[in-house]
């Protein structure tokens, strides 16, 4: 069975959050993907306001309530907004049954801004998922490149953070993160194409991948065939499916008392 540590309401049809998880977990069981982890709500928005964000969270949380025993949940924050993003993370992780944090593009995630939020996120025992990404055309204003995770993450080594894409240049990403042995790599969104999934094993360590889509930005389909097709040991594969994943949430879950 797989869990996919990234999906979205974002680019599934429906008029409402429940309609759209509905539609994400019905494509979800065709693929035999057991849980989800969905994070940010819609409109697609690439500097959301305060209000913007609590709104977000707020359709994440209506979208998952009748499918705890098949999702979980990241709280979309902004480090352009430190404190309201503190109080989303108390409201939603802390007081709340989301699980994890979402980081996205309004500001670079090596900037001294983001610390308190990373501060708080690593006494919640939470996993933080930054978006990054290494664009040939250059990067989106506030959008972080796989160095900027790797400044990140030397400067806070007690918290744990998935790169999410890998840099979407995969190549980069893998070698931007290969010294950071609290970042995990998350494969999802790019291309599917030979070789990335196995200079992620060589470089980086099978315990050090976790899978995931960006559904419904991506199929799960093309997502999954990384992994499927990847030439590396079924060993490794069923690391990267599910059970890197599930011990990065172990803390989070174990704390509130949810049995994985």
């Amino acid at each position: 069975m797989i869990w996919d540590v990234h999906t979205h309401l974002h680019g599934v049809d429906g008029r409402t959050p429940e309609e759209r998880m509905a539609r994400l977990l019905k494509f979800a069981d065709r693929m035999g993907v057991e849980r989800v982890v969905l994070y940010m709500g819609f409109p697609f928005l690439t500097d959301p306001t305060t209000e913007q964000l609590r709104e977000q969270n707020d359709q994440v949380l209506q979208a998952i309530n009748h499918y705890h025993d098949r999702a979980f949940a990241f709280v979309y924050l902004s480090a352009k907004h430190p404190d309201a993003s503190l109080r989303e993370l108390d409201r939603c992780v802390k007081d709340g049954p989301m699980v994890g944090v979402k980081l996205w593009v309004a500001r670079r995630c090596h900037e001294a801004e983001i610390d308190p939020i990373i501060r708080r996120a690593t006494e919640l025992k939470v996993p933080i998922l930054q978006h990054t990404w290494a664009k040939a055309i250059g990067n989106l204003a506030g959008e972080s490149h796989p160095s900027d995770l790797a400044a990140l993450s030397r400067r806070h080594p007690k918290a744990s953070f998935i790169c999410g894409h890998t840099g979407g240049d995969w190549a980069i990403g893998i070698r931007a993160i290969r010294d950071c042995s609290n970042v995990v790599a998350d494969i999802g969104g790019s291309d599917p194409t030979t070789g990335f999934v196995e200079m992620a094993v060589r470089e980086l360590g099978a315990e050090r991948i976790v899978y995931g889509s960006d559904a419904g930005g991506r199929s799960f389909a093309s997502q999954i065939a990384k992994v499927q097709g990847a030439d590396i040991p079924d060993a490794a594969k069923k690391q990267i499916f599910k059970d890197n994943l599930k011990r990065l949430l172990t803390p989070i879950l174990a704390a509130k008392g949810v049995k994985p």
